[in-house]
């Protein structure tokens, strides 16, 4: 996908005025939005890092010089962020990110990052509040429960706050090959497939079949060992997939798409989140 130039608003009066559900904690980590645009590049230097320096994406000219990620979302989107306090207070304490985009967002970019690899009319019809997910990455010594735990419980809270019923998006396999995943592809496809009234497909000029394997060949055992962590969150929150992977080369991977319903998410979050919702005063009056 192209890159497109980010725009920041001219001041931060719309991250201070905007109403966002509380931080998430756990020992040393913090979770919450970004609240100004210093910390949104800080975020956007930790993906150029990870997907251009770690993982072989192709960067564009202006993302090589200016060493960030960035696209035309990156301004109407939230920012959830992960910071480890023991290394600072400011946003050079940044260790994790995702992105958070509401409909509205996404009718001010010109439609959902998705639309780009998948056709997504089902979702687009469905009449509840849409949250697409995108650009999650982690610094490497965090890559551990406890910082996966911190980004769901954030999301989790977003969600609650702002009424969201449907969480969408791509997530990646490492590489192009997607045969070097054809147990993890095969198992998501033929146990994990959406319902009828979800049915999303990749664009038929980039489809790739995911059920490399019949069903009776595949070890599920092996295929759940060898999923990424994000993609083992989804399945633990109930998630379907789209049919269909979508070979990014910008990106250097196989993506697949996930779906889920939020009234499916383990209610352990919810639980947690009204505890914290409750602890810091916030009723269901206060969400936009």
């Amino acid at each position: 996908m192209l890159h497109h130039d980010f725009k920041p608003p001219e001041t931060d009066a719309a991250f201070a005025a905007a109403q966002l559900p509380p931080p998430q904690s756990l020992g040393h980590l913090e979770a919450r939005l970004a609240k100004d645009n210093k910390e949104i590049i800080a975020a956007q230097n930790l993906r150029y890092k990870i997907f251009y320096e770690e993982m072989g994406a192709t960067p564009s000219a202006q993302a090589r010089a200016e060493k960030r990620d960035f696209d035309k979302y990156d301004d109407v989107c939230d920012h959830l962020l992960v910071f480890d306090h023991s290394l600072g207070k400011d946003a050079s304490a940044i260790v994790a990110t995702y992105r958070l985009i509401r409909g509205d967002a996404a009718k001010k970019a010109g439609g959902f990052y998705s639309t780009g690899e998948y056709d997504i009319s089902s979702i687009l019809n469905f009449k509840g509040n849409l949250l697409e997910l995108g650009r999650s990455c982690v610094a490497e010594p965090y890559r551990n429960r406890p910082t996966m735990q911190l980004l769901w419980r954030g999301i989790a809270g977003y969600v609650f706050h702002h009424k969201l019923d449907l969480m969408f998006g791509c997530v990646s396999f490492p590489g192009t090959d997607p045969k070097a995943h054809a147990q993890s592809l095969s198992y998501l496809h033929h146990f994990h497939p959406a319902p009828k009234e979800f049915s999303v497909r990749a664009l038929e000029s980039h489809y790739v079949p995911m059920d490399i394997l019949p069903k009776e060949q595949i070890d599920a055992k092996k295929a759940l060992l060898d999923l990424p962590p994000l993609v083992k969150g989804y399945l633990r929150l109930g998630g379907w997939f789209g049919d269909g992977a979508y070979i990014d080369r910008q990106f250097n991977t196989v993506d697949v798409f996930i779906m889920v319903k939020t009234d499916q998410v383990t209610d352990k979050y919810f639980r947690y989140y009204e505890r914290t919702a409750a602890v810091a005063g916030e009723t269901e009056g206060d969400a936009p």
